[in-house]
């Protein structure tokens, strides 16, 4: 069965084309600076020949034509390893949020007008998605739109632990509560540490990159995530604020500033960026922390900081700590937030090998022989997780 795995950011997409159930990769191709009208990037590549193709200045005003630029490549000449479009049995998408559906459900009429109702919680997400799945139901009229939620795997999470103490006939009324996301990159975490240790007991997983959240998961399941209702909660991020107490946001608009004037401050110009006055990116934060900086000091250790108490309140919600997961783009690149986390988490058994930290390599084990706790790097890869979860909905496999 081939299975199109389609990432939608907001300004990006990313495509992994599946056989499954092999998981064998065929192309995947990742299109740059959609919206734009001269300047976009496309790189297509057919894995199973090991070509890459790469345009530059491309046209890419929506993502129809970015679409339409990857579906063209898989069938043609020169670059294809399809002999028709009509070989894609189902697109799997790694869908964010809808009301009233939090697993994995085909993407009917009932499903988009959910995430419809949510925009206003994910406008990045749902957005882009929703004009993303509208494509492809008139490009590829015969596949099965499936979406993987990113609140799937966080189903398990105790209603203790999900609920906000708000009046509960709000959680009734409009359903607010904590939702959990990333779940297909945390349940990839967990699927390979159940595939290489055996077991995923006691684990904090970090995914640590433009958008950061950290996972409690025991047992294999999920126990506890740092998002809350929204993307905006828990650990701070490049340029969204992460935990913060609501009371603010009424003193501001009492101070005069707009709705609106609040919402972008704590979307685009808060997290990394806010703090640092620098940039949103970690690495160049790094670099002016190093010159000295001192507000760039400050936001990388106020990222620290966020990071060890998570994973100190899970540890403690768990009665343990076993294994430590970094992934995401920060999770795998960065040595010097691996080995500022775990210095600070010395006392729960931590204990990292500073050669393995700052080896080459991005799947890797990276503490000591004698630490208590097992400290991995495993790069991400969500589309994988999505291309299983279809897999599974089509063909009702355990």
């Amino acid at each position: 069965m081939k299975i199109l795995v389609c990432n939608v950011g907001s300004t990006s997409l990313k495509f992994k084309l599946y056989d499954m159930p092999g998981e064998k990769v065929s192309a995947q191709a990742y299109v740059e600076r959609v919206g734009s009208r001269d300047d976009g990037i496309y790189t297509y590549t057919n894995l199973a020949e090991k070509k890459t193709f790469r345009q530059t200045q491309v046209a890419v005003p929506t993502y129809t034509e970015g679409i339409q630029l990857f579906l063209t490549d898989l069938i043609s000449e020169e670059k294809g390893c399809l002999t028709g479009i009509g070989e894609i049995e189902a697109v799997g998408f790694k869908t964010v949020l809808s009301r009233g559906h939090y697993g994995v459900h085909r993407l009917t009429e009932e499903v988009l007008q959910g995430m419809e109702d949510y925009m206003a919680v994910a406008p990045a997400h749902n957005g882009p998605y929703l004009e993303a799945i509208h494509v492809f139901q008139k490009l590829l009229p015969q596949a099965a739109l499936i979406g993987s939620f990113e609140t799937a795997f966080h189903q398990t999470i105790p209603l203790a632990e999900s609920l906000y103490a708000i009046p509960y006939e709000w959680y009734e009324k409009y359903g607010i509560r904590r939702m959990g996301y990333h779940g297909a990159s945390h349940g990839h975490v967990a699927a390979m540490l159940l595939e290489r240790e055996g077991e995923a007991d006691q684990v904090v997983s970090c995914h640590l990159g433009g958008s950061c959240s950290l996972c409690a998961i025991d047992g294999g399941k999920s126990l506890n995530n740092s998002f809350g209702f929204s993307l905006q909660a828990g650990v701070f991020h490049n340029s969204r604020v992460g935990d913060m107490d609501a009371y603010i946001i009424p003193y501001l608009l009492k101070q005069g500033l707009t709705i609106d004037e609040i919402t972008f401050g704590l979307e685009k110009n808060s997290g990394l960026l806010g703090i640092s006055g620098v940039s949103n990116d970690l690495r160049q934060v790094e670099e002016a922390a190093e010159a000295g900086n001192e507000r760039a000091v400050l936001a990388v250790d106020m990222f620290v900081n966020s990071i060890v108490s998570h994973i100190g309140a899970y540890a403690a919600q768990m009665g343990g700590l076993k294994q430590l997961v970094f992934t995401g783009g920060i999770g795998e690149n960065s040595a010097s937030v691996r080995r500022r986390v775990c210095r600070r988490l010395a006392f729960l058994g931590v204990k990292l090998s500073d050669e393995k930290n700052e080896s080459s390599g991005k799947d890797k084990v990276i503490s000591a022989e004698d630490s208590q706790v097992k400290v991995h790097v495993i790069p991400a890869n969500e589309e994988l997780g999505i291309a299983r979860n279809v897999y599974r909905e089509l063909t009702h496999v355990l």
